[in-house]
């Protein structure tokens, strides 16, 4: 069973079994893909304005590389609900110097968590080598373009509304079809302007424009989504949703965060972006040895 992937483990569809990332190549038949959060804001929900200094944002990057992340996603806009957009120049002052200083220290893969072409671009040009847009390419019509000319991975998101009006009441008749829909869409946009299969990435989205009710619904069946053909990235991590459920302010919604993962694995999630690594390593691998019956050796 160890060739197998867990996403084939309980849904039986195919989906790609490596992703190229910089100068790493992810096996996803051996287990999910780690993302750590870097936010480098003063107003993200979970860390704003912890890591907004460079040497602290470093420091929290480097960490994070040491507990077992796989890829970092920097991030210099806040994309809460209700938050303001911020200025194109100030995003750049933001992430494109910790970028370059990631790159002076480790050769770990960098995602840049964007939906403006400029930033991504410039990101790109310090050593990023990933482009995690919440636009699925619609918010710059130039994004398309950097991300094909580049030959890099992008995450497709869906979102419903923008970030300052997403959580306005959101509305669906059927969630679950109405995302798949549009991230079947959106990867189809993706193909036709030359960005290859193998580096399209979709994510559902998970509070992203939804209430509680289609967040839960969303992470259980997650596994209804790999007839796309791409990998699945989920995003959980402290969000709104498990802070309701437990009743927890976000510094306490940790170990809650942890049990939606578990329950995303299960249904195949592939990539897993998370604030915590220590803890979400630890639940991985020993996920991904009971359902696959293989463990790495010590």
């Amino acid at each position: 069973m160890s060739s197998q992937r867990l996403s084939n483990r309980l849904s039986g569809h195919t989906t790609p079994a490596s992703l190229v990332v910089g100068s790493r190549t992810f096996d996803l038949t051996r287990g999910p893909i780690l993302m750590g959060i870097v936010n480098v804001t003063p107003d993200s929900f979970s860390d704003g304005g912890l890591f907004f200094a460079a040497p602290a944002a470093l420091d929290q990057a480097l960490q994070l590389a040491a507990a077992g992340a796989d890829i970092l996603d920097i991030g210099g806009e806040s994309t809460r609900p209700f938050a303001d957009p911020v200025p194109l120049q100030e995003e750049l002052r933001r992430v494109i110097p910790l970028i370059q200083a990631i790159r002076r220290h480790s050769d770990i893969p960098i995602s840049i968590d964007t939906y403006k072409a400029p930033v991504a671009q410039a990101a790109l040009d310090a050593g990023a080598n990933l482009i995690n847009d919440i636009s699925a390419l619609r918010f710059d019509p130039q994004m398309i373009h950097v991300a094909a000319q580049a030959h890099v991975p992008v995450v497709l998101m869906h979102m419903q509304g923008q970030p300052r009006t997403m959580q306005i009441a959101p509305h669906y008749d059927d969630v679950v079809s109405e995302v798949k829909a549009f991230l079947a869409e959106r990867r189809d946009f993706a193909l036709a302007h030359g960005i290859p299969a193998q580096n399209i990435i979709l994510d559902v989205g998970i509070g992203f424009g939804k209430n509680l009710a289609h967040n839960l619904e969303l992470i259980r069946r997650l596994d209804e989504f790999h007839h796309l053909g791409c990998p699945l990235l989920l995003g959980v991590s402290r969000k709104a949703f498990i802070g309701h459920l437990l009743n927890a302010p976000v510094t306490e919604r940790d170990i809650g965060s942890l049990g939606a993962i578990a329950v995303g694995l299960v249904r195949g999630a592939q990539i897993i972006r998370t604030h915590n690594i220590q803890l979400a390593k630890q639940l991985t691998t020993v996920m991904t040895a009971v359902l696959t019956g293989a463990a790495a050796e010590p």
